[in-house]
C-alpha cells in the first residue's frame, strides 16, 4: 500500500459553517507531511478527522486502504502530540510515558523496554522520576513525544507541538523530530502555521487557506514554483512582491512607465498559457539591486525610499507607480534617494493570471 491516508471529497461543517471544502489528497506511507496555513484554515480539523476526534460531514477517509469514517479513534493506530503536551502533573516522567501502554495491558516487560528506548532516544536519561513541573518546556515536549512514540502506532499526528518553545529550542527540536522519523518511519502528519518548521521538517507541504488545499508539493517547489498568489505570498518573509503589469509583445510594462523585455522562455510560456491579464511576482531576495545597469540584462531604474538593516541583510523599499517593492540584499547598495537599478533575473520571476490568481506555469528552462 503506497498511500496510508487518502481524502476523497471530504468536507466538514460545524452547523452551517463549512470549514473543509471537498478535500482530495493522499499522504504516502511513512512520509513527513506538513499541514500549513494561517489560523482558522482547517489544518487542525483535518488532523482531528484523521484521528477520529472529529466526524466527517461528507466524503471518504481511508487509512491504510481501509474506509475509516466510522472506525473508533482507539482502533486507528494513531499517536498524537498536542501543543499543550497534556502530561499528568502527578505522574513521573516514566509513568507519563508508560501510561497509555499500561491501560492497554501491554506486558510489563514490553512496557519497560519501550519506555527505556524512548527515554534514551529523546535524551531523557536521569529525568525518569521527575514530575512535569520539575522539567523545562523542552523536556516536557520530549516527554510528550516519548509517550507518543512508545505506542508504535502507524500514524504520528502532531498539532503545533513546538509553539510553546523559544526560538533556540525550536531549532533543536526540529532536528530531533526529523531524526526520530528517520528512525521509526511512521506516517508523520504535522500541523503548524510556522513556515520555517514546514520548510525544514516536511518532505511535502499541504498549504491550506479557508478550508481549501492550495498546493501540495515539496518545500522546494512550494517556494520556487508557487501554484497561485496565496502560496507565493504566504511562503517567505518579507512576502513575495506581487506587481501589477501590462504584458505586450514580449515586454513587461510597469506602472511607472518603464518596461523590459522578457526572455524567450517566458514569452513562449505566456503564449502557451493564453493568459494576457497578468500580474508578476518576485521574491524580495530575488530583487537584485545594482549601482550600474548591465548591457546584457534587463534593468529598471529605481529610487530607494526606505532602508531597513537586519544585520546580516538589508531591506530596500522603492515604488513602481503606487506599488511598493521590497528588495532584500546581503550587502549595501546606494541608499535613500540615490539612483539604483533593479536588474531583472528572468529565472526568478513568477506570472499569475490576474483573474484566477493561478500560476501560468514555468518554462522548462527554469
Amino acid at each position: 500500500m503506497d498511500h496510508s491516508v487518502q481524502f476523497q471529497n471530504v468536507s466538514k461543517s460545524f452547523g452551517k459553517t463549512r470549514v473543509i471544502e471537498d478535500l482530495n489528497f493522499e499522504i504516502k506511507k511513512g512520509e513527513r507531511i506538513i499541514l500549513l496555513g494561517p489560523s482558522g484554515c482547517g489544518k487542525s480539523t483535518i488532523l482531528r478527522m484523521i484521528s477520529g476526534l472529529e466526524t466527517i460531514s461528507s466524503g471518504e477517509l481511508y487509512l491504510n486502504g481501509e474506509l475509516a469514517n466510522d472506525i473508533d479513534p482507539g482502533d486507528r493506530s494513531i499517536a498524537m502530540v498536542f501543543q499543550n503536551y497534556a502530561l499528568f502533573p502527578h505522574m513521573s516522567v516514566r509513568d507519563n510515558i508508560a501510561y497509555g501502554l499500561s491501560i492497554n495491558k501491554v506486558p510489563k516487560s514490553e512496557v519497560a523496554a519501550r519506555v527505556g528506548d524512548a527515554i534514551s532516544v529523546l535524551n531523557l536519561d536521569g529525568y525518569e522520576d521527575r514530575l512535569p513541573r520539575e522539567l523545562s518546556g523542552g523536556q516536557r515536549q520530549r516527554v510528550a513525544l516519548a509517550r507518543a512514540l512508545v505506542k508504535r502506532a502507524d500514524f504520528l499526528l502532531l498539532d503545533e507541538p513546538l509553539s510553546n518553545l523559544d526560538a533556540q529550542l525550536r531549532g533543536q527540536a526540529r532536528k530531533e523530530l526529523v531524526s526520530i522519523h528517520e528512525m521509526y518511519h511512521q506516517t508523520f502528519i504535522y500541523v503548524t502555521h510556522d513556515q520555517i518548521e514546514a520548510m525544514t521538517i516536511g518532505q511535502r507541504i499541504a498549504l491550506l487557506s479557508e478550508g481549501n488545499l492550495q498546493m501540495l508539493d515539496t518545500p522546494d517547489r512550494v517556494y520556487r514554483q508557487p501554484a497561485n498568489i496565496f502560496v507565493a505570498k504566504f511562503i517567505g518573509s518579507p512576502s513575495t512582491n506581487i506587481i501589477d503589469i501590462r504584458y505586450d509583445a514580449g515586454r513587461v510594462h510597469l506602472a511607472d512607465g518603464q518596461s523590459f523585455a522578457l526572455s524567450e522562455a517566458w514569452v513562449r510560456q505566456i503564449e502557451k498559457s493564453g493568459v494576457r491579464n497578468l500580474v508578476m511576482g518576485i521574491r524580495p531576495e530575488d530583487v537584485l539591486l545594482v549601482t550600474e545597469a548591465a548591457d546584457q540584462a534587463p534593468a529598471v531604474k529605481v529610487k530607494i525610499g526606505y532602508v531597513e538593516d537586519y544585520g546580516n541583510r538589508i531591506g530596500y523599499y522603492f515604488q513602481s507607480g503606487s506599488q511598493e517593492i521590497v528588495s532584500i540584499m546581503p550587502e549595501r547598495v546606494p541608499g535613500i534617494d540615490q539612483q539604483s537599478y533593479w536588474q531583472v533575473l528572468p529565472a526568478k520571476l513568477h506570472f499569475f493570471d490576474a483573474d484566477t490568481t493561478q500560476s501560468i506555469g514555468y518554462p522548462e528552462e527554469y
